[in-house]
């Protein structure tokens, strides 16, 4: 998250086509906005410090774009943003938008305390009672009294954590608030967001966000400043790097005792209060009827693909405003750029960015905020489904028609729609926390985007992956929805995690139209043979531990069947014929989430020595029939 616009000025500015496409945006950005920069009071009588981009354009009255960050609204001064011309910002300045980004509390150039995902208070009683729904309110207050020409409508957008913000902002409930997009929101930090899948801690991203990417470390003062980060570590190869560092006390004690959150994330090892507070779905019913939302997210977002589908999901059920869900199929902010026909070696067919931005984003918010336009054209649910390659305009998420069908798990590594017969069968395997399965075949410092869709040929070849699959599909098969893993296990120790990944088995003579023989040819990677490849569609980890209930973890029985029953985020795909459906389950996805000891201890104070080997198996007999539930729309 931390690195994000440095990567997509980076990426953007290798494309001469786009180079020349900025210059001529921001040219006309330049000659026509102005920059001013404001200390905007909150109640507390803490000051936020601001950026506000006004255009020259005094014709009309102009309506507020208004984006909270904790990643600094810099360039402070006079120099302009390069988020204006090089995301989707350069719309809203076509549309002679007032532009304004915000350092929120506690965050650079901003005054008072930073909480990590401050919880919203719902009974405020003093104007010393703040979250960050009141720091939103106020600003909003202040920038309708202050801010020249402005039409007294207000919209608040942002990606990742700003889409955390978003999300409070549209519990301020002030009245010039008209429409929010939580755009791959923070939602829910145990559950399924950046830092925990189901309890499983996300190691490699939360200490490279935390630790070495500086975000954790205090700042006493406001201060344009990036911290300085001491720590360093061999920019090499990260699985190799983590492991060597080895259990997670280890982790903790390379950074101190100065990065709070990091040390939270330790001390909270289970679902307590802690968590819950911050999540933001548990608040949602103080949404107001009159602030419209389009929730966005992409279906390969790294970051938070559970957000986006969850947040929608909440304001559906607990609010009663105009809710729309937008999922395109992006890795974490790509809806935002230029770029949206590819991922990894994954082709799309069309520029799917381009079509969201035009299309749906700035109609939106214009419909809203100038009163300008007809948003009938935008359906409940604008979802893109890979394999098909092509929107669905659908009048509700999940669509009705859909069905939750188990495929079982069958002997010789077959699934089938038919439940199995045999009295007693299962697929085992050996976990050992010292050969952790790799999350990705390539040799990596940082984890990469686009392992969303990454061929899974690597681990097939592993005696610690299960693969089953079915024949050849003779019709189409198409999945949007919710994902169950429903497992009856047995393993010879007291804990171990499970990953369930869904993939695409392509043709063996699969081609891409355009492209020679079967390979695709992405910039940066050469070709890539495409033939037989295993595209990861959705993939998700549990922790077995919280199998029951996250609250309060359990340990398993040695060698008694029990069932591991979980969710994986929704998933929007067709199999098209002549392809394969291919479920594969492990015990580690690694450094992607941290090893688990795979015995029944805390696995934040335990040791090395603690990471034991364990027989897991799989059974998927008459009684004991492990399935995947599948959301089959017919």
């Amino acid at each position: 998250m931390r690195k994000y616009l440095a990567l997509i000025i980076a990426s953007c500015l290798a494309q001469a086509g786009l180079a020349q496409q900025f210059a001529q945006d921001s040219t006309w950005i330049l000659n026509n906005y102005t920059k001013k920069e404001f200390q905007i009071p909150m109640r507390d009588g803490k000051k936020l410090f601001t950026s506000v981009y006004l255009p020259k354009d005094a014709t009309e009255k102009h309506p507020i774009l208004f984006t909270r960050t904790p990643y600094t609204v810099a360039p402070y001064g006079t120099a302009f943003s390069p988020r204006l011309w090089m995301l989707d910002y350069r719309y809203f300045a076509r549309e002679n938008y007032i532009i304004v980004f915000q350092d929120v509390r506690g965050r650079w150039m901003s005054e008072g305390e930073f909480v990590d995902v401050r919880p919203f208070n719902a009974n405020k009683k003093t104007n010393d009672e703040i979250d960050e729904a009141s720091d939103t309110y106020d600003a909003i207050d202040w920038m309708v009294k202050n801010l020249p020409d402005n039409n007294g409508n207000v919209g608040v957008f942002g990606t990742s954590y700003p889409g955390f913000y978003s999300t409070m902002a549209g519990l301020s409930g002030h009245p010039a608030l008209k429409a929010v997009s939580p755009q791959a929101p923070v939602t829910d930090w145990f559950q399924g967001d950046d830092f925990h899948h189901n309890g499983a801690f996300c190691l490699m991203d939360a200490f490279a966000f935390y630790v070495t990417a500086g975000f954790g470390h205090p700042r006493p003062q406001p201060t344009t400043a990036r911290p300085n980060v001491t720590l360093k570590l061999p920019k090499n190869d990260n699985y190799e790097t983590y492991l060597r560092i080895g259990a997670l006390k280890n982790f903790l004690a390379l950074t101190g005792d100065s990065i709070q959150f990091w040390k939270d994330m330790f001390a909270h090892p289970n679902r307590d209060a802690f968590w819950e507070a911050r999540d933001a779905r548990n608040s949602l019913q103080h949404f107001p009827a009159n602030t419209a939302s389009l929730v966005v997210g992409g279906t390969y977002d790294a970051e938070d693909c559970f957000g986006a589908w969850r947040t929608y999901e909440a304001i559906e059920k607990k609010a009663k405003n105009n809710n729309k869900v937008v999922m395109g199929p992006w890795y974490h902010g790509q809806w935002m750029m230029q770029d949206g026909d590819h991922l990894g070696h994954v082709r799309f067919g069309d520029n799917t960015s381009h079509y969201y931005q035009n299309q749906i984003e700035i109609p939106f918010f214009n419909y809203y905020l100038k009163g300008k336009g007809d948003i009938s054209h935008i359906p409940e649910a604008s979802v893109y489904f890979t394999g098909a390659n092509e929107w669905k305009n659908l009048p509700q998420w999940p669509v009705a028609e859909k069905k939750d069908q188990p495929i079982y798990l069958q002997e010789s590594g077959l699934l089938s729609w038919s439940k199995p017969t045999a009295k007693a069968s299962f697929s085992e395997y050996v976990s050992d926390p010292k050969t952790p399965v790799p999350y990705t075949e390539d040799i990596h410092y940082t984890r990469t985007r686009d392992y969303m869709t990454d061929d899974q040929r690597f681990a097939a070849h592993r005696s610690d992956v299960l693969t089953f699959q079915t024949p050849v599909l003779e019709n189409d098969l198409t999945l949007g929805g919710t994902v169950i893993a429903d497992l009856l296990a047995s393993i010879t120790t007291t804990d171990a995690d499970f990953v369930v990944k869904v993939i695409d088995v392509f043709p063996d003579d699969f081609k891409y139209p355009g492209f020679v023989d079967n390979t695709s040819r992405t910039a940066g990677t050469g070709d890539y043979p495409m033939g037989g490849y295993q595209m990861l569609v959705r993939g998700e980890i549990m922790r077995g531990r919280f199998r029951n209930s996250f609250a309060t973890p359990e340990a398993f029985k040695p060698n008694k069947v029990e069932r591991v029953k979980f969710e994986l985020p929704d998933i929007a795909h067709t199999f098209k014929k002549g392809h394969r459906l291919m479920i594969q389950i492990q015990s580690s996805w690694f450094p992607l989430f941290d090893r688990n000891p795979q015995q029944f201890v805390d696995i934040y104070k335990c040791s090395d020595a603690d990471f034991k080997k364990a027989n897991i198996k799989i059974h998927h007999d008459a009684a004991n029939s492990s399935s995947i539930i599948l959301p089959v729309i017919p």
